[in-house]
């Protein structure tokens, strides 16, 4: 189940808050438990029993470390989840790696080919995340284990940020899970910010998805030069909008059940370097790492030589963790080269160039970094940029087809609105828009644009669920 659907906005969602408002507070927990795992079973059936068999196995761990089996309780909650997330996302990646390998030695690897395939639990690498913060963070003191099944249970299964994140630390979260209120103002607030999330979801992301499908599912890969830049730059707006319009979905759906969830995008295409993107993009994944990886593996404290060693297992791990794609994996690495050459002392020069060289530098990078991020495999990749950057007019026929379907007055309008929300435009509006005479139009414009996504999902509009693979 999507938030995107007709049946999460218009059945599930109103049943779920109908319940949860009605019931006691003691058993509000209990409510979001059993909606969150209805809303995972729905699309997932059994794959939804790994989820609870993590939940189970890190709820122990925590106590077998608080109980004094510091060293095997962390043991054991880190291997079982590195296993888990090993066996259900890299099984097939590594069956597959070794079959080609097998191959390449001139060896038959049919025997490979007959074994099954492992399919992919939606949402696993965020979970799996999060279970294995907790437990560091109980084994370096930083949080008590919890003592509640149901508390915890709750914190792992939440449905707002299930399946596309942000990632959430049991330790920013844990005084909620026990106690929580929810304001009118509170719901409000949550309502316009799952409305904004929704917006960028069905209006910017989708409608540029259909475009960027468009390309880059052109087998013969006959479109033009052009073409080739308008397709990934559709693909650069829809996956900010998709992924930042997703957390912002779930940040307001926290807020309507009564939590703070922490932000996890900022605007990241005004960045002037791929250090600061980092900062911006996909927040709760980067400090993640920064907290349980980089840090661990010693920072900066440990020289420079091994500041650029830690940076590049980082940046391979965040590629991996995207998905298992050789493609990712170079991603990762791509934006690792670019941090490194930053703190060999590029980022001195691009603040003496100035904003807009900075600017156009960090678009430019992050760009053609999505071109590996999107494309199905490696020559994939080689045959798209080599079409960006030698010109080539395309197969006419081609490059109708792709004008005809996509090329409007909407593009160009929801093109404008891209630019627009690119930039942290919706907080300036919303400082001026806090005088109370003004406040019945905000809620105006709310209603209206909650009310044309909602004909967006009752035309059946391009819908794709880009988290698949994560």
């Amino acid at each position: 189940m999507v938030f995107s659907s007709a049946y999460f906005l218009l059945l599930f969602l109103p049943a779920v808050l109908l319940l949860y408002f009605v019931v006691p507070k003691k058993f509000r927990n209990l409510v979001l438990l059993i909606a969150s795992l209805y809303f995972y079973t729905y699309g997932e059936k059994f794959l939804v029993l790994v989820m609870i068999l993590s939940t189970l196995v890190d709820y122990k761990c925590g106590h077998l470390i608080e109980a004094g089996k510091r060293k095997l309780g962390l043991r054991v909650s880190i291997l079982f989840n590195l296993l888990t997330l090993g066996t259900f996302k890299y099984f097939n990646f590594a069956k597959d790696n070794l079959a080609s390998l097998v191959e390449r030695f001139g060896y038959d690897a049919e025997s490979l080919s007959g074994i099954a395939e492992i399919a992919l639990p939606i949402g696993i690498s965020f979970y799996v995340f999060q279970t294995m913060s907790y437990t560091i963070d109980v084994y370096r003191g930083n949080v008590k284990a919890s003592r509640n099944l149901l508390e915890f249970a709750t914190y792992v299964t939440m449905f707002p940020q299930l399946v596309a994140g942000p990632i959430i630390r049991y330790i920013d979260v844990q005084k909620e899970i026990v106690n929580r209120e929810v304001t009118l103002q509170g719901f409000a607030k949550g309502l316009e910010r799952f409305t904004l999330g929704l917006a960028k979801k069905m209006i910017i992301a989708n409608t540029f998805a259909a475009l960027a499908d468009t390309v880059f599912n052109q087998t013969g890969g006959d479109f033009s030069t052009m073409y080739a830049w308008v397709g990934i730059l559709a693909y650069t707006f829809q996956i900010y909008f998709d992924f930042s319009g997703y957390s912002d979905m779930a940040i307001g759906l926290g807020k309507m059940f009564g939590f703070n969830f922490l932000e996890n995008f900022n605007y990241p295409y005004i960045s002037k370097s791929i250090t600061e993107f980092w900062r911006r993009w996909h927040i709760s994944l980067s400090s993640w790492f920064r907290d349980y990886l980089y840090i661990p593996l010693g920072g900066n404290r440990k020289g420079k030589k091994r500041l650029y060693f830690n940076l590049f297992v980082v940046f391979t791990v965040t590629g991996l963790w995207h998905g298992a794609s050789w493609n990712f994996i170079l991603w990762g690495l791509f934006h690792g080269v670019f941090i490194v050459i930053e703190k060999f002392g590029f980022d001195k020069i691009l603040k003496k160039a100035g904003q807009l060289f900075s600017h156009i530098y960090t678009l430019f990078i992050v760009v053609i970094g999505w071109v590996l991020f999107r494309a199905e495999d490696i020559q994939s990749t080689v045959n798209y940029l080599k079409r960006m950057f030698i010109y080539n007019s395309g197969n006419e026929t081609t490059n109708d087809y792709i004008a005809y379907f996509h090329f409007n007055k909407e593009l160009v309008f929801v093109g404008v609105l891209a630019v627009i929300f690119s930039l942290p435009t919706y907080p300036y509006l919303e400082k001026k828009l806090t005088n109370k005479n003004l406040l019945p139009l905000r809620y105006v414009f709310i209603l209206v644009t909650l009310f044309v996504c909602i004909t967006y999902i009752a035309a059946g509009s391009y819908n794709p669920f880009i988290y698949f693979r994560f």
